[in-house]
């Protein structure tokens, strides 16, 4: 992995800053999706530090995601969110090709895919907590102003809610490029989720940060208490409407055999926290109106469920392994059966 970044360019640049001293010693690959690079990195003086980047020759959207990133990451610090500290980001790709940021190490592990570390294997009380510890961060990040913060321009709250499915319909559409694929028609409830949800939309929220794509895999849990460690991975963040997190996190939540939505997996799964039990947590330290609550579960699900068939739309194609575009289109027709399902259930 780091065969494809100029370490003797990443030592100049951090020399300039005063990172360090030395070589660069052993860096080590860290799990961070296909897309990205992540290595952990030491100089012969100086602390370790996580370089986190885009892959050489990657699109200008993921490009701009990290700047994204990075600038979140920036605007937590001091705050009680869980987050690995940013220690310097670097926009000009006249170093490494791409935009990239440093970031401080975390002691934690994420709990996908591999199966628990102990007590968590072992202690149902610990793995119930996890669910629990997650609607914390959502809280300690509800908190957040973010003006305050330097976020003012970072998204568009005004419309947020009613721009949802419009946008996310046509990002759906765009996958009729791609030979093979068989339409929107192969995934049944989508038009009676859409039409719910645009005559459902809530009448009004409190903007806050969002950080897009909240669940068991975005996260890392401390090893020495039922706690988060950090939350990962912000290309996502926005300023909008927090209560969609909550949503996706339910939407996401691994069922009692330990599978979520997408390839989300968890063993054991016994004890978790019920997604009944995250909304309760949730309600119980925010003022935000949770009456809604099952909107943006149903959003989530749908959003969710478009992305992973667009998935399924690439592998159609060619473009993507062919297995894992059908498991992602099995779990888009779940994700929108849930939907279907919990709508008619409200109209009830």
């Amino acid at each position: 992995m780091s065969a494809a970044l100029d370490l003797h360019a990443l030592v100049r640049w951090m020399d300039r800053l005063g990172l360090g001293e030395g070589p660069i010693e052993t860096p080590t690959p860290l799990t961070g999706g296909t897309q990205n690079i992540l290595l952990r990195l030491r100089r012969t003086v100086g602390a370790e530090y996580v370089l986190r980047c885009p892959r050489p020759g990657a699109g200008l959207d993921a490009r701009r995601g990290f700047l994204r990133e990075a600038r979140v990451l920036r605007a937590l610090a001091c705050s009680a969110v869980p987050h690995a500290g940013l220690i310097a980001s670097c926009d000009d790709d006249a170093v490494l090709g791409v935009p990239f940021y440093l970031m401080m190490p975390v002691d934690g592990f994420a709990a996908t895919p591999d199966p628990l570390p102990p007590p968590y294997a072992g202690d149902a009380a610990w793995r119930r907590q996890m669910g629990l510890s997650m609607v914390d961060g959502l809280l300690r990040l509800g908190e957040i102003d973010p003006r305050e913060a330097g976020l003012a321009d970072f998204g568009k709250p005004d419309g947020f809610l009613e721009r949802q499915v419009p946008r996310w319909l046509r990002h759906l559409d765009a996958c009729r490029q791609y030979a093979g694929w068989p339409g929107p028609h192969g995934l049944p409830g989508l038009d009676d989720v859409a039409q719910w949800l645009r005559e459902h939309v809530p009448a009004g929220f409190t903007p806050g940060i969002l950080h897009g794509d909240y669940h068991l895999g975005n996260v890392m849990f401390r090893r020495d208490s039922p706690r988060l460690a950090a939350i990962i991975d912000w290309e996502l963040a926005t300023v909008g409407d927090p209560l969609l997190d909550l949503g996706w996190l339910v939407a996401t939540w691994p069922d009692a055999q330990g599978r979520g939505a997408g390839t989300i997996r968890i063993a054991p799964a016994a004890g978790l926290a019920a997604p009944v039990e995250l909304v309760q947590r949730y309600g119980a330290g925010s003022r935000r109106d949770l009456g809604a609550i099952d909107w943006y579960v149903a959003l989530a699900r749908f959003k969710l469920g478009i992305m992973l068939e667009a998935s399924h739309a690439r592998a159609c194609a060619g473009l993507a392994p062919r297995a894992t575009g059908d498991a992602h289109h099995a779990s888009a027709v779940r994700l929108l059966e849930q939907a279907r399902d919990a709508i008619g259930t409200s109209h009830a």
